[in-house]
């Protein structure tokens, strides 16, 4: 008698735009059914949702902002209940508040801080033991090159991704022995709305490559790490970043 198998799945926040929906396209076209979180802009979402079923792949919506727990939870929980554990879970949601130390607001340090996170740990936490539990799955989180050299203007932000950063790294030695991995990818200048409207002329001349990265290309490291070639790295911090940070 033949096993039912199910298809694999993904959760990615953030997966209405930019990176996150690369991310969510790439890995539907790895064969991965796509649960989409995203705030609020639903129409971007549901043509990000066409990408995903046009490589044959199912998308759900989940609508909510990743800094409310308790609304990350209820869908988490309902989640887990009605699919299992998930075989990839990719934390990319974030924001930016740019602004010097000195005149930054407090809602604006929060605000990224929450984002980054506190998003990691509402995600994570509530599905951390059902992944333990089947003994598999990947884990991605979505830093930044302001976390690993830091960025004037950017304090918030580059404490948010460092701290990101490290939180992955003490992860993943948490789970190894259970068969889950925990990864960084680590964009550095990305051809995204972030990007719009910065001095990129003047930037670029600290990049080796000399351009702009692609929301693809980091969509193809997220891919190697979720793949069954990545099952012995973990704790890892994949840079994407033209060579401007190594």
């Amino acid at each position: 008698m033949a096993t039912e198998t199910r298809t694999p799945y993904a959760l990615v926040t953030g997966a209405s735009r930019g990176i996150g929906a690369a991310i969510a396209a790439r890995l539907a076209r790895d064969g991965f059914d796509v649960l989409m979180n995203f705030r609020s802009n639903t129409a971007a979402a549901e043509t990000v949702a066409a990408q995903v079923r046009a490589h044959g792949r199912q998308a759900w919506l989940e609508p909510f902002d990743v800094t409310d727990r308790v609304a990350a939870k209820t869908v988490i929980e309902r989640m887990l209940a009605e699919r299992g554990s998930p075989d990839v879970v990719i934390v990319n949601a974030g924001i930016t508040r740019d602004g010097l130390l000195a005149w930054m607001a407090d809602e604006e340090w929060d605000a990224v801080l929450h984002t980054s996170l506190g998003g990691f740990y509402n995600i994570v936490r509530p599905l951390i033991g059902a992944m333990l539990k089947a003994r598999l799955g990947r884990i991605v989180t979505i830093a930044s090159v302001s976390g690993q050299m830091g960025n004037p203007g950017q304090v918030n932000y580059s404490a948010a991704k460092g701290g990101l950063i490290a939180a992955t790294k003490a992860l993943a030695r948490e789970i190894a022995k259970r068969g889950v991995t925990a990864n960084v990818v680590s964009p550095g200048l990305i051809d995204t709305e972030m990007t719009k409207g910065l001095p990129l002329e003047q930037m670029l001349q600290a990049v080796p490559a000399g351009r702009l990265g692609t929301v693809v290309e980091v969509a193809a490291a997220v891919s190697y790490l979720c793949s069954a070639d990545a099952g012995y790295v973990t704790g890892h911090v994949l840079a994407v970043n033209g060579g401007l940070y190594t």
